[in-house]
Protein backbone atom coordinates (compact mmCIF):
# COMPACT_ATOMS: atom_id res chain seq x y z
CA UNK A 1 0.00 0.00 0.00
CA UNK A 2 1.53 3.28 -0.98
CA UNK A 3 0.82 6.33 0.79
CA UNK A 4 0.82 9.79 -0.74
CA UNK A 5 4.24 10.75 -0.49
CA UNK A 6 2.91 14.55 1.12
CA UNK A 7 0.49 12.39 3.57
CA UNK A 8 3.34 10.37 5.07
CA UNK A 9 5.47 13.70 5.92
CA UNK A 10 2.36 15.22 8.20
CA UNK A 11 2.54 11.60 10.25
CA UNK A 12 4.76 11.05 12.85
CA UNK A 13 5.61 8.79 16.35
CA UNK A 14 3.02 9.64 18.55
CA UNK A 15 5.31 8.76 21.14
CA UNK A 16 8.25 10.31 19.56
CA UNK A 17 7.25 12.60 16.98
CA UNK A 18 9.98 10.55 14.69
CA UNK A 19 8.96 10.63 10.88
CA UNK A 20 7.29 7.23 9.93
CA UNK A 21 8.33 5.56 6.80
CA UNK A 22 6.38 2.23 5.16
CA UNK A 23 7.35 -0.76 6.65
CA UNK A 24 9.53 -2.56 3.94
CA UNK A 25 7.74 -5.54 2.11
CA UNK A 26 10.28 -7.97 3.77
CA UNK A 27 9.75 -6.87 7.36
CA UNK A 28 5.87 -7.27 6.96
CA UNK A 29 6.11 -9.93 5.45
CA UNK A 30 8.12 -11.59 8.47
CA UNK A 31 6.02 -10.18 10.74
CA UNK A 32 3.35 -11.42 8.92
CA UNK A 33 4.85 -14.86 9.64
CA UNK A 34 4.74 -14.39 13.27
CA UNK A 35 1.47 -13.91 13.38
CA UNK A 36 0.51 -16.69 11.73
CA UNK A 37 2.13 -18.57 14.27
CA UNK A 38 0.56 -17.01 17.05
CA UNK A 39 3.51 -15.25 18.70
CA UNK A 40 2.61 -11.85 17.97
CA UNK A 41 1.31 -9.33 20.73
CA UNK A 42 1.11 -5.35 20.57
CA UNK A 43 2.43 -3.05 23.48
CA UNK A 44 -1.03 -3.13 25.05
CA UNK A 45 -0.38 -7.03 25.16
CA UNK A 46 -3.35 -7.95 23.35
CA UNK A 47 -2.62 -11.02 20.53
CA UNK A 48 -2.33 -9.53 16.74
CA UNK A 49 -4.09 -12.49 15.01
CA UNK A 50 -4.67 -11.09 11.60
CA UNK A 51 -1.95 -10.08 9.61
CA UNK A 52 -0.96 -6.64 8.26
CA UNK A 53 -1.35 -5.25 4.73
CA UNK A 54 0.49 -2.78 5.45
CA UNK A 55 2.36 -0.96 8.86
CA UNK A 56 4.17 2.23 9.43
CA UNK A 57 7.97 2.37 10.81
CA UNK A 58 9.18 5.31 13.37
CA UNK A 59 12.50 5.64 11.69
CA UNK A 60 15.40 3.92 13.52
CA UNK A 61 13.25 1.91 15.58
CA UNK A 62 12.51 -1.62 15.49
CA UNK A 63 8.20 -1.44 16.12
CA UNK A 64 5.12 -0.68 13.61
CA UNK A 65 2.12 1.15 13.54
CA UNK A 66 -0.59 -1.05 11.73
CA UNK A 67 -2.73 0.21 8.90
CA UNK A 68 -5.91 -0.78 8.74
CA UNK A 69 -8.18 -0.12 5.96
CA UNK A 70 -5.85 2.44 5.01
CA UNK A 71 -5.95 4.60 8.12
CA UNK A 72 -2.74 4.58 10.31
CA UNK A 73 -3.45 3.06 13.89
CA UNK A 74 -0.82 5.91 15.62
CA UNK A 75 -1.89 4.40 19.16
CA UNK A 76 0.61 3.37 21.43
CA UNK A 77 -1.15 0.60 22.35
CA UNK A 78 -1.35 -0.73 18.96
CA UNK A 79 2.07 -0.81 18.09
CA UNK A 80 4.40 -4.37 17.22
CA UNK A 81 7.50 -5.14 17.82
CA UNK A 82 9.31 -6.31 14.76
CA UNK A 83 11.64 -7.95 17.16
CA UNK A 84 10.87 -11.55 18.20
CA UNK A 85 11.16 -10.94 21.61
CA UNK A 86 7.72 -9.20 21.10
CA UNK A 87 6.27 -6.69 23.22
CA UNK A 88 8.45 -6.65 26.80
CA UNK A 89 11.10 -5.64 24.32
CA UNK A 90 9.88 -2.88 22.26
CA UNK A 91 11.32 0.44 22.83
CA UNK A 92 9.89 3.59 20.87
CA UNK A 93 12.83 5.52 21.16
CA UNK A 94 15.32 7.83 19.43
CA UNK A 95 18.00 5.96 17.06
CA UNK A 96 21.40 5.39 19.33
Amino acid sequence: MAFDPEFLKLLVAPATRQRLVELPAAELAVLNQRIAKGAVKNQGGQAVTRPLAAALQPEGTRIAYPIEEGIPILLTSEAISLDAAGPDAMRESAPR
